[in-house]
């Protein structure tokens, strides 16, 4: 049995990410292929700092790594609501171990991570935002170590912003072009693909959405986790009017709003907003906060479509300014252009648009037919490993 080596963010703590891994790895098991999820940590040898000394005037990376330390400044000030979000950062690692069994063992340094090549037959990097600027100096996600021979992959990979910096196009052109398969989530990532590699790729489908809301209640049973009916809002984002809003429809509906506040942000506004705050929520609860609600509001991309998989009535908002050089609005935009939902983007009326009725029935025609020649791509290009 052919054995693929899986490049896929599957120890961060974000309910998306995690879960489209899952729903990789499944795919890849159900075609009949073995597989293990790499693991790789950074040697910080000298020859490591002066190869990542470039990354300080990266601005996609700075803003990451101050976004992250500010969050943590933040959190100092209210030790109750820190030890809540570490309660909830260890639902995360326990999540890896009752669905991630097949780890590779930790490469250490990038030259025993080449060496490590000898134990797969192919490999797929995917999906997520996994070729964001702030993350080319890695050489990981991209698979500039895998050796020329080896067949590589890119299922639903994302670009994660609107473009690519005018210093990084060579390099991101010349990695692109070692690929044997090319595939990526969004209708601007095959828009940058082509522009820098004169390739024609195909947009396929996140994985979460290769899983049909069945197969996904097989891996995920369903569970009540908060008393319904309820709005669940999902912002990942700091904008306040977001918050004002969902207000608004919890006035215009009576019902509760239910949140999982301080994951990517720490925002002062969600210290007072949401009746009912849950932190206890690991990726599973995520799935079945969805499946619960009455209402779902939400910034992000999986937020929206897990509220798709499960037929709710979902509005989504744009967590970045569209003017914004670090906007990953596209990926929304083509996940709504392509299932026909471009109205479930936010407004100006949100109970007329919460409560509008979605054609579900043509929605999941769309779907089927991309999810088909979506899988039928992942088949094809696993088979030339």
């Amino acid at each position: 049995m052919k054995k693929i080596g899986l490049c896929v963010c599957y120890n961060t703590k974000n309910y998306g990410s995690q879960l489209q891994v899952l729903a990789t790895q499944l795919k890849v098991q159900a075609l009949g292929y073995d597989y293990e999820i790499i693991r790789y940590k950074k040697k910080y040898d000298l020859k490591m700092v002066l190869k990542s000394a470039p990354r300080v005037f990266n601005p996609w990376l700075v803003r990451g790594k101050l976004t992250t330390l500010r969050k943590k400044r933040q959190l100092r000030k209210y030790p109750e609501i820190r030890r809540k979000c570490s309660k909830r950062s260890r639902l995360f690692g326990g999540f890896i171990d009752r669905f991630f069994d097949r780890l590779s063992p930790v490469y250490t340094g990038y030259e025993e991570l080449k060496k490590g090549t000898l134990n797969y037959d192919g490999f797929l990097v995917g999906s997520d935002q996994l070729w964001l600027p702030s993350g080319l100096a890695s050489g990981f996600y991209t698979l500039e170590f895998v050796p020329e021979q080896k067949t590589k992959i890119a299922y639903a990979t994302s670009f994660g912003v609107g473009r690519i910096p005018s210093w990084q196009k060579n390099r991101t052109a010349a990695y692109l072009k070692r690929f044997d398969f090319l595939s990526t989530r969004e209708l601007r990532g095959a828009e940058i693909i082509r522009e820098l590699t004169g390739k024609r790729v195909q947009v396929v489908a996140d994985p979460t959405l290769l899983l049909t809301r069945e197969e996904w209640l097989d891996v995920i049973p369903e569970k009540k986790i908060t008393e319904p009916p309820y709005i669940f809002c999902y912002f990942l984002g700091t904008n306040k009017e977001h918050r004002d809003i969902a207000r608004e429809l919890k006035e215009k509906t009576g019902m509760p709003v239910v949140t999982t506040p301080f994951l990517d942000n720490f925002v002062k506004e969600d210290l007072e907003f949401g009746d009912r705050q849950l932190f206890d929520v690991a990726p599973d609860d995520f799935v079945n906060l969805i499946r619960g609600a009455e209402y779902v509001l939400t910034d992000s991309f999986h937020g929206s479509v897990f509220s798709i998989l499960h037929h709710k009535q979902f509005v989504t908002f744009n967590r970045f300014s569209g003017a914004s050089g670090n906007s990953r609005n596209s990926r929304i935009d083509s996940l709504c252009g392509l299932l026909g939902l471009e109205k479930r983007r936010y407004h100006q009326d949100i109970l007329q648009e919460a409560a509008a009725r979605i054609d579900y029935e043509t929605v999941e025609e769309k779907l089927t037919v991309l999810r088909r020649e979506s899988a039928d791509y992942l088949a094809r290009s696993l088979k030339h490993v």
